[in-house]
């Protein structure tokens, strides 16, 4: 089972968004419209779980070690 993990080679910000879309095959920009879309309806909360699994979570060269 793949660990969730924040990429390095797929990111814009930190890589959440593109280590979750490795994990769930899932393509990454529609993760990021989905993402811009959710923080505006949201109200902001979206955004504050994206910095603290920016903050947690390992980046995957770490993983591999």
């Amino acid at each position: 089972m793949k660990s969730l993990y924040r990429s390095t080679q797929d990111k814009q910000l930190s890589g959440v968004l593109g280590g979750l879309s490795d994990k769930y095959k899932i393509d990454v920009s529609i993760l990021r419209i989905a993402a811009a879309l959710s923080f505006f309806f949201t109200g902001g909360i979206t955004l504050l779980i994206y910095i603290l699994a920016a903050i947690v979570l390992p980046a995957d060269k770490e993983i591999k070690k």
